[in-house]
């Protein structure tokens, strides 16, 4: 990785040295931890650099050419380049980078494609779908009715025929498929099929696994996809933010739904750090890091079977392992903090079909592209995936030990 030198935040510690504190700290923590959550990964030099530039100063309302502002013309440059880069690499007609979040770019999708009340087929939130899904709190689930369809019990995968049949009995003008654990590839051919069969818009929302398809190691939904969305900050490895692939028919539609419909001026340094980020995610080192995240989690989620941890679904496509740690007769919550104390950095979720107390989860979710990030292999997953069992299997009593199998790890393949 890289180096933060010792006065790399010097102007911020002149101006607030409490603040300074705080930056440093988290420097510190991101170094010592291994960090295993899907959402989370560690950006470039260069894209850093490019979040942190003069072009957050500027205000660009609109799009490139047409500007509600004078002297656009540099962030003209570095939003087309963000465009132009990014229909390249997934083969798009059309694309919009100005969203913030994964969760601003389903709602430029929404916005665009429905009215209030419109019904909306998606995944079900106790099993790997998101906020934007439908989650009553969310505008998803306050605005339209959302209708969820479930894993196959046995297999704890997709099952398009049960998609399907809700999609003909619902008759939805929206289908979604996006997911926080679900690892698996996916059928969006299949999804593709379904939508025209009911007449709905399809929406593939490939937050996780935006990265791994540009990498050419998970497939591609925007043959099939009406709209498909994502994240930058995820397995892309870029800043914060969001993004909308779409055929050329709606593009205006998509555009106005993000400026003026759901956003105001877009964060310019952002954008150019989403261009950065583009142009390193067409390099041929980006494809060898995406096989190697994916073969990481192989083993990862290999190991763990053999030290007699359930892995969902029985293993991976993706960057993501979910686990149920109920059958050692613990739960997600537990084993989440158990893990964190051992600066092994993960989260809990929901297990499909698990029937637990208001509170309690039966699921870790562990992710490997941030460990892939700092330069780990399969020997790295291992050591890893003993760690994990040990903190499953022996609670906090595998504390000590973990904390320096992790320092050493972490010493090996240093961060800043």
């Amino acid at each position: 990785m890289y180096e933060l030198q010792k006065d790399y935040f010097y102007e911020v510690e002149c101006v607030d040295p409490e603040l300074a504190l705080a930056l440093y700290g988290e420097c510190r923590r991101q170094r010592e931890q291994l960090d295993l959550n899907a959402g989370e990964n560690y950006v470039s030099p260069a894209v850093l650099k490019a979040l942190g530039s003069p072009m957050t100063n500027k205000y660009s309302d609109g799009y490139p050419g047409r500007r509600g502002f004078a002297y656009c013309q540099n962030m003209d440059t570095a939003e087309n380049l963000a465009i132009s880069r990014l229909k390249e690499i997934y083969g798009a007609e059309h694309a919009n980078v100005q969203s913030n979040s994964g969760g601003d770019a389903n709602m430029i999708v929404y916005y665009a494609a429905l009215e209030p009340g419109d019904t909306v087929l998606g995944p079900s939130l106790s099993q790997g779908g998101q906020m934007s899904h439908g989650n009553p709190r969310n505008f998803s689930g306050r605005f339209f009715k959302y209708v969820p369809f479930t894993l196959n019990r046995y297999t704890e995968r997709l099952d398009y025929d049960v998609i399907r049949k809700a999609a003909l009995e619902h008759h939805p003008r929206l289908i979604v498929f996006g997911s926080t654990t679900y690892p698996r590839d996916v059928d969006h051919a299949a999804f593709r099929e379904i939508a025209d069969e009911t007449g709905a818009y399809y929406l593939a929302d490939v937050a996780q696994f935006a990265g791994l398809i540009a990498g050419g190691v998970m497939n591609n939904p925007v043959p099939y996809a009406d709209f498909v969305t994502a994240s930058t900050h995820k397995t892309l490895r870029g800043p914060r933010g969001g993004l909308v692939l779409c055929p050329q028919k709606y593009a205006k539609m998509i555009d106005d739904a993000a400026w003026p419909g759901t956003q105001g001026s877009p964060q310019m340094n952002t954008i150019a750090a989403k261009a950065v980020c583009f142009k390193e995610a067409m390099q041929p080192a980006f494809r060898e890091y995406q096989v190697q995240t994916l073969a990481n989690a192989r083993t990862l989620a290999s190991e763990l079977q053999n030290g007699g941890i359930h892995v969902s679904t029985g293993g991976t496509d993706s960057h993501i392992v979910s686990i149920d740690v109920t059958r050692q007769g613990r739960t997600g919550n537990e084993v989440r903090e158990i893990l964190n104390k051992c600066n092994i950095l993960a989260t809990f979720y929901r297990t499909p079909f698990e029937q637990l107390p208001d509170g309690q989860v039966g699921g870790v979710r562990l992710a490997t592209s941030c460990l892939t990030t700092r330069g780990m292999r399969e020997q790295e997953m291992l050591t890893l995936a003993h760690c994990i069992t040990d903190a499953v299997v022996k609670g906090e009593t595998a504390i000590n030990e973990n904390l320096r199998r992790v320092s050493e790890m972490t010493k090996a393949f240093p961060l800043y």
